[in-house]
């Protein structure tokens, strides 16, 4: 499993420039004017993971193939979006499939793109945002609160969860704070996520800078930086138009490119990263002569769930998992030296699977 994540902002902030560099396609028209990308465009990469391509080079395999990532270009919100100003309804709706929100915030002074408030002030921005989906949110509780009366005086168990979790998500947002802040117990989490608020979304912002602060930013996404923190919330910086170049080089070229820039590793990579750890995302391998591959879980998750990534079939007949430690299968110089060094583990169900694990799947057909 990869993730999803929506690219989101005001219009002419970088979106799609981004979009296009994350995805090394041109599917999204990149343009000076606003509601250039009026479908959603959605793209795949691969996760690149230096870790895959060592394992896969001691253990000679034939094809390396890393975990996916869904990036969703989604055209620019305005003021009023959740009245059906500008593109609208139909974006906010495409913002409830994705499983995060990069939200993409301009960092940069250039009189040549135009800024659709007249001003460059990226907190505003994000406030901008954040209310326009607030209100969405809002509006839709209203109308699913009220659609949920006959069944309530009917005591429906499932109608009553669905009500007080609906309740307590419009409290937070009329005291003006998005609906994530809600603490939500264990036994109401599967509802809370089926009710597919915007503003639960987890919210990574996306700094676009100028070329010659891609390294250490500027005191715009320094407030940013600030905002952020204040709430939880997690930034990255980024150079969408450094990031357009790089993805034109070869690998060689891209690397001397980032040396020249400053920069340590391109801004995909840091992109990526951020979003794992907000939505708290690990990477476990398979390694073979045929293939080495790279599987995307949930921290925390055990291992039949982790087998059920690759095949449900695997979950239901797990019987265990020969589990190597990545560093271990590295110093051991693969499977067979880990195996003699009594560094290969049989584990149960009740293992919860760690990052770089490098595992293989025993189970019943």
């Amino acid at each position: 499993m990869g993730f999803k994540m929506g690219i989101v902002g005001l219009p002419n902030v970088g979106k799609s420039t981004l979009f296009n560099a994350l995805t090394k396609t041109a599917a999204a028209q990149a343009a000076n004017f606003p509601f250039c990308t009026i479908e959603p465009n959605v793209g795949e990469v691969g996760v690149p993971d230096a870790r895959l391509d060592r394992l896969a080079a001691i253990a000679g395999s034939k094809q390396i193939i890393p975990t996916r990532m869904t990036f969703v270009d989604i055209a620019g919100l305005v003021k009023g979006a959740s009245k059906g100003e500008g593109l609208g309804n139909q974006f906010l709706a495409n913002i409830r499939e994705v499983d995060a929100i990069a939200h993409v915030l301009r960092c940069f002074e250039d009189g040549d793109v135009t800024h659709v408030e007249g001003r460059v002030n990226p907190v505003e921005d994000a406030e901008t945002i954040e209310t326009e989906l607030m209100l969405a949110d809002l509006e839709s509780i209203e109308k699913r609160r009220a659609n949920l009366v006959r069944k309530l005086k009917g005591n429906d168990k499932e109608a009553q969860q669905q009500d007080r979790l609906l309740a307590a998500a419009q409290a937070v947002l009329e005291n003006g704070q998005p609906a994530r802040v809600v603490e939500v117990d264990a036994e109401d989490a599967k509802a809370w996520k089926m009710l597919q608020l915007l503003t639960t979304k987890p919210v990574l912002y996306v700094c676009n800078v100028g070329e010659a602060e891609a390294a250490d930013g500027n005191e715009h996404s320094a407030k940013v930086a600030e905002m952020a923190a204040s709430q939880g919330n997690s930034h990255v910086i980024i150079s969408a138009q450094i990031e357009e170049e790089i993805s034109q080089l070869e690998d060689d070229e891209a690397a001397m490119f980032l040396e020249e820039m400053g920069l340590e590793e391109a801004g995909l990579d840091r992109l990526i990263r951020a979003g794992y750890d907000l939505l708290h995302l690990e990477t476990y391998f398979t390694v073979g002569p045929k293939e080495a591959r790279a599987w995307t879980i949930r921290k925390g998750m055990l291992a039949p769930q982790a087998a059920g990534v690759i095949h449900g079939d695997f979950e239901k007949g797990f019987i265990r998992a020969e589990t190597i430690a990545y560093d271990d299968f590295i110093a051991c110089n693969g499977e067979q030296g880990a195996k003699e060094a009594g560094k290969m583990r049989a584990e149960g169900k009740t293992y919860e699977v760690k990052d770089g694990d490098v595992m293989h799947f025993l189970f019943n057909t």
